[in-house]
Protein backbone atom coordinates (compact mmCIF):
# COMPACT_ATOMS: atom_id res chain seq x y z
CA UNK A 1 0.00 0.00 0.00
CA UNK A 2 1.50 3.01 -0.46
CA UNK A 3 1.74 6.52 1.60
CA UNK A 4 -0.59 8.99 1.70
CA UNK A 5 0.37 12.38 0.88
CA UNK A 6 -0.88 16.03 0.89
CA UNK A 7 1.42 19.26 -1.29
CA UNK A 8 1.37 22.07 0.21
CA UNK A 9 -0.30 24.90 -1.58
CA UNK A 10 3.17 26.82 -2.69
CA UNK A 11 3.92 23.37 -4.51
CA UNK A 12 0.26 23.18 -6.16
CA UNK A 13 1.13 27.22 -7.41
CA UNK A 14 4.28 26.08 -9.24
CA UNK A 15 2.04 23.36 -10.64
CA UNK A 16 0.00 26.17 -11.99
CA UNK A 17 2.14 28.85 -12.19
CA UNK A 18 4.30 30.58 -15.58
CA UNK A 19 7.49 31.34 -13.19
CA UNK A 20 10.29 28.67 -11.81
CA UNK A 21 10.50 26.15 -14.26
CA UNK A 22 12.96 24.37 -12.35
CA UNK A 23 10.42 24.11 -9.68
CA UNK A 24 7.73 23.21 -11.85
CA UNK A 25 9.55 20.04 -13.22
CA UNK A 26 10.83 19.22 -9.97
CA UNK A 27 6.99 19.25 -8.36
CA UNK A 28 5.30 17.64 -11.55
CA UNK A 29 7.32 14.82 -11.28
CA UNK A 30 6.42 14.30 -7.82
CA UNK A 31 2.72 15.26 -8.54
CA UNK A 32 2.50 12.44 -11.14
CA UNK A 33 4.42 9.77 -9.18
CA UNK A 34 1.91 10.43 -5.94
CA UNK A 35 -1.26 10.87 -8.13
CA UNK A 36 -2.76 7.63 -6.50
CA UNK A 37 -1.86 8.42 -3.00
CA UNK A 38 -2.80 12.18 -3.19
CA UNK A 39 -5.13 14.46 -1.14
CA UNK A 40 -6.13 17.56 -0.86
CA UNK A 41 -7.52 19.79 1.51
CA UNK A 42 -10.08 22.69 1.32
CA UNK A 43 -7.62 25.06 2.86
CA UNK A 44 -5.14 23.93 -0.02
CA UNK A 45 -7.88 24.98 -2.67
CA UNK A 46 -9.10 28.27 -1.20
CA UNK A 47 -5.52 28.94 -0.62
CA UNK A 48 -4.56 27.94 -4.31
CA UNK A 49 -7.64 29.75 -5.95
CA UNK A 50 -6.29 33.28 -4.09
CA UNK A 51 -2.61 33.47 -5.28
CA UNK A 52 -3.20 31.95 -8.73
CA UNK A 53 -5.49 35.15 -8.82
CA UNK A 54 -3.26 37.13 -6.74
CA UNK A 55 -0.28 36.77 -8.25
CA UNK A 56 -1.94 37.01 -11.34
CA UNK A 57 -1.35 33.82 -12.20
CA UNK A 58 -4.43 32.73 -13.88
CA UNK A 59 -7.51 34.79 -14.99
CA UNK A 60 -10.78 33.80 -12.16
CA UNK A 61 -12.50 31.25 -14.57
CA UNK A 62 -9.24 29.66 -15.26
CA UNK A 63 -8.72 29.29 -11.70
CA UNK A 64 -12.22 28.75 -10.97
CA UNK A 65 -11.87 25.26 -13.41
CA UNK A 66 -8.80 24.23 -11.63
CA UNK A 67 -10.13 24.12 -8.77
CA UNK A 68 -13.06 22.41 -9.81
CA UNK A 69 -10.67 19.43 -11.54
CA UNK A 70 -8.84 19.10 -8.35
CA UNK A 71 -11.85 18.63 -6.48
CA UNK A 72 -13.26 15.90 -8.96
CA UNK A 73 -9.99 14.29 -9.36
CA UNK A 74 -8.62 14.10 -6.16
CA UNK A 75 -9.69 12.87 -2.40
CA UNK A 76 -10.72 16.16 -0.91
CA UNK A 77 -10.48 16.38 3.39
CA UNK A 78 -12.68 19.30 4.55
CA UNK A 79 -11.50 21.62 7.70
CA UNK A 80 -13.22 20.92 10.63
CA UNK A 81 -13.19 22.39 14.77
CA UNK A 82 -11.05 19.27 15.94
CA UNK A 83 -8.60 20.18 13.06
CA UNK A 84 -8.79 23.54 14.37
CA UNK A 85 -7.92 22.82 18.18
CA UNK A 86 -5.53 20.38 16.59
CA UNK A 87 -3.42 22.70 14.46
CA UNK A 88 -3.93 25.43 17.32
CA UNK A 89 -2.09 22.44 19.25
CA UNK A 90 0.41 22.20 16.62
CA UNK A 91 1.35 25.39 16.40
CA UNK A 92 2.08 25.33 20.17
CA UNK A 93 4.50 22.54 20.13
CA UNK A 94 5.85 22.92 17.40
CA UNK A 95 6.19 26.22 16.06
CA UNK A 96 4.57 26.56 12.68
CA UNK A 97 1.97 28.86 11.78
CA UNK A 98 -1.41 28.64 12.47
CA UNK A 99 -2.10 27.97 8.78
CA UNK A 100 1.12 25.53 8.22
CA UNK A 101 -0.08 23.79 11.73
CA UNK A 102 -3.79 23.69 9.91
CA UNK A 103 -2.28 22.01 6.78
CA UNK A 104 -0.66 19.42 9.38
CA UNK A 105 -3.41 18.68 11.44
CA UNK A 106 -5.56 18.52 8.40
CA UNK A 107 -2.71 15.48 7.15
CA UNK A 108 -2.87 13.45 10.41
CA UNK A 109 -6.24 13.35 11.16
CA UNK A 110 -6.70 11.66 6.59
CA UNK A 111 -4.30 9.22 7.81
CA UNK A 112 -0.94 10.83 5.66
CA UNK A 113 2.23 9.86 5.87
CA UNK A 114 3.65 12.43 4.38
CA UNK A 115 3.39 15.95 3.84
CA UNK A 116 5.18 18.01 0.87
CA UNK A 117 6.66 21.58 1.64
CA UNK A 118 9.04 23.62 0.75
CA UNK A 119 8.60 26.00 3.78
CA UNK A 120 8.46 23.66 6.84
CA UNK A 121 11.20 21.73 8.10
CA UNK A 122 12.59 18.80 6.01
CA UNK A 123 12.26 15.74 7.27
CA UNK A 124 11.12 16.38 10.43
CA UNK A 125 8.60 13.78 11.74
CA UNK A 126 5.47 15.19 13.08
CA UNK A 127 3.69 13.05 16.00
CA UNK A 128 5.23 10.05 15.26
CA UNK A 129 3.24 9.59 11.89
CA UNK A 130 4.02 12.40 9.35
CA UNK A 131 6.93 12.95 7.67
CA UNK A 132 7.53 16.24 6.14
CA UNK A 133 9.78 16.30 3.19
CA UNK A 134 10.75 19.33 0.93
CA UNK A 135 11.21 17.69 -2.59
CA UNK A 136 12.75 20.59 -4.17
CA UNK A 137 16.05 20.43 -2.12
Amino acid sequence: MSDKVILDTNLWVYLYSKDAIEKYEKVNTLFLSSIESLIVSTQILGELYNVLLKKKFRTQAQAQEIITQLIAGFDVTEIFATQVIEAIRINARYGYSYWDSLIIATALQSNCNILYSEDMQHDQLIEGKLRIINPLL
